[in-house]
């Protein structure tokens, strides 16, 4: 028993040993633990067997060795040879580092000179630079001082324009031209009182000079009169004419028969007596210099405030006078002496409104005229017409609304990133809502973080139209008019911000090149809710005017035409853009026509092609309505219409049937797209059936199914109901010219010369087909 146990053991000690050499060291615990669990002399048996492995293993370590000494040997001789290559090339190493060190120290200091220069150089050129800008601002504003030195006004004006607006601007961030600009107002105020107090002078002086004025005038037509009463004498007529005074001093007078006589054109002895003219008289300059100036001055409200106040001021005397002394002053000259008054007063209104371009400036105006009427109608003057006059000042205020209006729409376009919405909080999102009306279920139930649809220009463009509301509303306080006038104002106003400011920037940012497929469908989007929103300005202008919307004359708002109309101008440039981007696809298409087999895989521009169309059209889920499908469905038309043009194109002269087959593959992934359903909604093979055309014309020539065609054509279920027979032979032709060179029927080789009879014969019955369409 001992000894047939023998076998088992020794077996065993193998596959111990064998488990030993293979198992990680530290797992080694249970497979040595099984030796001293197994028979008395195991662990003997097995350190002997251990014990010859080792013999083993040593033998064969030292075979290798042995194997691998002269090798090793070879190396370390080679190796101590390198050694003393290696410290000679060393030295020389750092021989030759040591001499380019010395070398470089005057490189070194030559650069760090060249550096210095450099430096110099560009802080020279950057003076220069900034010089050459702060030069034209101090020659203008030296040019300024000479003009005001000499008096010359209008010309210092024009020039602090260009001061203002042109030159300072470019070097505003300097402190010379702060002080400059803070001293421009003074300026412009200075020689605003210094033309006054010259026009002032100037009447003054007209005391002086006015009696030798009228003595001049008479005199002058005094002679004259003698002159036509001599001449009338001597002609033996006794007619007076009216004479004609110009403005240099010269008389002309019409004679009966006539001719226009000329007073300088008489005695040459009285070419010594001077004419004497106002302008010889008086110095007129003070009055053109103060006009000139006062033309160029802004208007302010000041300017407005003491203008009424001195007419206010005039009739309050008047008034006074009226009621206190018994006939010194009638009712009726103080009525007539008002609405006469009152005429000049609007005219001058009116034509100053009519420049003014500030809507702050025409509300104050508005206020200060109805403070003006409130006021003299209180001492009985009537000033209905200062009101009539309000309403045509508030069309000018709404103008200047719009213009302001139209640059905030601009700027907040310009500034959308023309993405959804992100709101990381419930706090963002009740801000966002605060400032919108947006209300979704599916996205309230949400968790956040989330996003809104659309982006962030819609509450903006809300809240500004709600300003404009606010401020169309303040010219029309105290204007004496009903809640229902008011509403009817409001509303007409918005519906100009809407149906042509808004329309208006909406259309110029659809059209912009920059604008492109992701921010044509975010638009979409924005109008859309800018729509949904309109009832909500509805009745935030009932709140504010308290005027029911079933009012029979109420004004609608016209906001819901306004945003489909630019929602269908980005429609249309969705499916333009994508057209075209589908076109700069095609332009990338490289086939060889002539190839004589395909490359077995569709082509990579078709690939690149349909990837993008992919990727765009997920974007296009986000869509309302039909818009995703309309625009999926156009680009496969177009693209199949494009592929059908560059088969057929007239420049294309020869194709292969090898270059058929591979058309024949991008028109499968053409298909495989289609059948994908890119945009959800289409019934069936709705979006295959653009590509059928290219499939049965394919088809055709792949099965070379002519007996077919021919015999089915003109039937309402013929398999190739959609081959035109001119398109077939356009493209039967092109194969035809291929064939006399490459001979691409070559796969026919048995019936070449019946393959050639068959294509002549197939060529013969299309022409004739196409023959009896055309005639």
């Amino acid at each position: 028993m001992a000894e047939a146990d023998i076998p088992e053991c020794i077996t065993e000690h193998e596959r111990i040993l064998q488990e030993i050499e293979s198992t990680d060291t530290a797992c080694v615990g249970p497979t040595l633990r099984s030796i001293y669990d197994d028979q008395p002399n195991a662990h003997k048996r097995f350190m002997e067997k251990l014990d010859t492995r080792i013999r083993n293993h040593d033998r064969e370590i030292e075979k290798m060795c042995n194997f691998h000494h002269q090798g090793f040997v070879d190396a370390i001789t080679e190796l101590l040879k390198v050694r003393a290559d290696a410290e000679k090339l060393m030295g020389q190493v750092t021989d030759t580092n040591r001499r380019l060190q010395e070398a470089g120290k005057e490189v070194t200091a030559q650069t760090e000179e060249v550096i210095r220069c450099r430096i110099q150089q560009r802080n020279m050129a950057t003076t220069v630079e900034k010089l050459q800008l702060c030069i034209p601002v101090l020659e203008m504003y030296s040019k300024l001082k000479e003009q005001l030195t000499s008096k010359r006004y209008y010309a210092a004006l024009k020039t602090m324009e260009q001061l203002e607006k042109v030159y300072i601007p470019r070097v505003s961030q300097y402190r010379f031209c702060q002080i400059m600009a803070e001293n421009l107002p003074k300026l412009r105020e200075e020689i605003k009182d210094v033309s006054m107090s010259d026009l002032k002078d100037f009447l003054e002086s007209i005391r002086k000079h006015s009696d030798k004025v009228g003595e001049t005038a008479i005199r002058q037509a005094q002679q004259h009169r003698t002159f036509i009463s001599t001449v009338a004498k001597q002609a033996g007529l006794d007619h007076y004419t009216k004479p004609l005074f110009s403005l240099n001093g010269r008389a002309h007078s019409h004679m009966p028969n006539g001719l226009l006589m000329d007073d300088g054109a008489g005695d040459e002895e009285d070419a010594d007596d001077e004419i004497l003219t106002a302008q010889d008289l008086v110095d007129f300059s003070p009055v053109y210099r103060c006009l000139h100036i006062y033309t160029v001055l802004h208007e302010t409200v000041e300017g407005y405030r003491r203008y009424f106040n001195q007419i206010v001021g005039f009739f309050v005397v008047e008034d006074h006078v009226l009621h206190a002394t018994q006939g010194l002053v009638t009712r009726a000259f103080t009525d007539e002496l008002w609405n006469m008054a009152l005429s000049k007063i609007i005219a001058v209104l009116r034509t100053h409104s009519s420049y003014c371009d500030d809507p702050d400036l025409v509300l104050e105006l508005k206020n200060l005229i109805v403070i003006f009427a409130d006021t003299l109608q209180g001492y009985g003057f009537p000033v209905s017409r200062l009101f009539d006059l309000l309403f045509e000042v508030r069309d000018q205020y709404n103008e200047t609304l719009l213009k302001k209006w139209a640059l905030v729409f601009r700027e907040i376009f310009e500034t959308d990133n023309y993405s959804p919405i992100p709101v990381e909080t419930e706090e963002e999102y009740k801000v966002v809502v605060s400032r919108f009306p947006f209300h979704d279920a599916e996205i309230e139930k949400q968790s956040f973080p989330k996003k809104l649809p659309m982006s962030q220009s819609v509450p903006q463009i809300y809240s500004q139209v709600k300003e404009f509301i606010y401020a169309s509303l303040k010219f029309s306080e105290s204007l004496h008019r009903s809640s229902t006038e008011i509403d009817d104002m409001l509303r007409k106003s918005t519906n100009l911000l809407l149906t042509r400011t808004l329309s208006s920037c909406l259309q110029n940012l659809i059209k912009k090149p920059h604008i492109g497929l992701t921010e044509l469908v975010q638009i979409i989007i924005n109008t859309t809710h800018l729509e949904q929103a309109c009832r909500y300005l509805e009745e935030f202008i009932t709140n504010i005017t308290n005027v029911s919307p079933e009012t029979v004359h109420t004004t609608r708002l016209y906001g819901l035409s306004t945003f489909k109309d630019a929602r269908h101008a980005a429609e249309g440039e969705i499916y333009t853009k994508l057209n075209q981007k589908i076109d700069e696809f095609i332009q990338l298409a490289d086939y060889e026509w002539c190839m004589a087999e395909s490359d077995g895989r569709a082509s990579g521009y078709l690939m690149d092609l349909i990837n993008f169309l992919r990727s765009t059209f997920q974007v296009f889920t986000h869509l309302p309505g039909k818009v995703a499908q309309t625009a999926c469905m156009s680009a496969c038309k177009h693209l199949s219409t494009s592929l059908m043009q560059m088969l057929l194109d007239s420049e294309l002269k020869q194709i292969s049937m090898g270059a058929i087959q591979q058309f024949n593959l991008d028109v499968m992934q053409c298909e495989l797209f289609a059948s994908s359903e890119p945009v959800p909604g289409f019934q069936g093979d709705t979006l295959q059936l653009a590509f059928i055309d290219l499939r049965q014309l394919l088809d055709l020539f792949m099965v070379w199914d002519w007996s077919t065609y021919l015999a089915d054509y003109g039937q309402p279920n013929s398999k190739y109901l959609r081959v035109n027979p001119a398109t077939a032979l356009a493209l039967l032709e092109k194969m035809k010219d291929t064939s006399k060179k490459n001979n691409i029927f070559s796969q026919f080789r048995k019936n070449d010369r019946d393959k050639q009879k068959l294509v002549e014969t197939v060529v013969k019955q299309l022409r004739s087909l196409v023959n009896g369409m055309s005639s």
